[in-house]
């Protein structure tokens, strides 16, 4: 284990509206505005996209089990972002709802909105931090600087 303590810094209330993508938008915003580091949540509607739920097997670095959907379901989610390799990244962890179907897990590649999606995103300050590529581990966990 590791941490560090930091502040909130800038709040951005983010609308994603129908047929964008919302791991790109959140992306855009980062880029435009500078965020090196941030925490998210975000409600709303997704139309089609892609998400990994749990390994296939408890084995480092993860088999992943992909999941594909293609019709609207409700969203709720968290994340964060942070940056590797000059561009930022993101972790989406959510749970998605059609009905009595329910889809969890990491939201990941391309994820159209349907309606809208609300993203609040809040800029963590005070330290520093990158995500940084482990073989062992198949993913690029948080490193502090």
């Amino acid at each position: 284990m590791d941490y560090r303590v930091g502040q909130v810094g800038r709040v951005f209330t983010i609308r994603i509206d129908h047929g964008e993508d919302i791991l790109e938008s959140i992306k855009t915003v980062a880029v435009r505005e500078k965020v090196k580091m941030a925490n998210f949540v975000l409600l709303g509607a997704i139309e089609a996209g892609n998400l990994v739920a749990g390994p296939k097997e408890n084995v480092r670095p993860p088999n992943k089990l992909w999941f594909s959907y293609e019709d609207a379901h409700e969203i709720v989610g968290v994340g964060n972002l942070f940056w590797e390799n000059g561009a930022p990244v993101l972790h989406l962890h959510a749970g998605l709802g059609k009905g009595a179907s329910v889809l969890v897990g990491c939201v990941r590649k391309e994820n159209i909105a349907f309606m809208v999606t609300e993203v609040f995103m809040y800029e963590l300050t005070g330290f520093e931090a990158e995500r940084v590529w482990s073989d062992a581990e198949g993913y690029s966990p948080i490193r502090f600087r």
